[in-house]
């Protein structure tokens, strides 16, 4: 786990900062589908991802989901930090999209490695900038794209941190993610068949056009 921590961070961080992290972390394997912070769940640690995919969810008043954005390998999770930060409870749910690896890092790091490591901080405000520019990237896609082109962009972003045109999924997972109906997703889904933009087959899609 410590060669993957380097892999990944070796250019971000300083080697004083990966020696503190190699210290307190605690490394995690996640499976596809697996929950790794829920709604109203303390958070007493904060993700660092090294391998794989994270889906991040928020839910409303009836317990619908709606698909925030992913996480890719080297990211962590803004909504996690402003948490850890104010000692509130999660207001998110992450699942795994892929099979990940995490490092766990307990949360009262936070507020020292902030003050002690200028790479940290940079790491943070710099998750912060990114993580808001996706928030904005999705009220866009919700108030100014119509349903079609909110689904391709949908199955473009899943392929691209799954890094595979192929994408495994079935209408039903789709329509959860997308906060609309299996109906919907199928005649959608059809449609931009017919468009030419990707391929329907049972439990998975090939993307045309990425």
């Amino acid at each position: 786990m410590n060669k993957k921590l380097h892999e990944r961070y070796d250019y971000i961080f300083e080697p004083e900062l990966l020696k503190a992290i190699e210290m307190v972390a605690v490394a995690r394997h996640i499976s596809k589908g697996e929950t790794v912070i829920d709604i109203g769940q303390p958070i007493t640690k904060m993700p660092l991802l090294l391998t794989g995919a994270i889906k991040v969810l928020r839910e409303d008043a009836q317990g619908d989901e709606l698909l925030v954005y992913f996480l890719e390998k080297g990211d962590s999770c803004a909504m996690t930090f402003s948490c850890c930060l104010g000692n509130k409870k999660s207001e998110i749910r992450a699942v795994a999209e892929t099979d990940s690896e995490l490092l766990m890092i307990p949360v009262e790091k936070m507020q020292e490695w902030m003050g002690r490591f200028h790479t940290w901080r940079n790491f943070v405000l710099d998750s912060y900038h990114i993580r808001m520019m996706e928030l904005l990237e999705t009220v866009d896609t919700l108030a100014f794209m119509k349903m079609d082109e909110r689904l391709l962009k949908y199955l473009q972003d899943k392929a691209k941190v799954n890094q595979d045109d192929i994408v495994h999924t079935t209408h039903r997972d789709i329509a959860t993610d997308m906060h609309t109906s299996r109906v919907v997703v199928s005649r959608l889904l059809k449609k931009l068949e017919g468009e030419g933009k990707l391929i329907v087959q049972r439990n998975r899609l090939k993307i045309l056009e990425l």
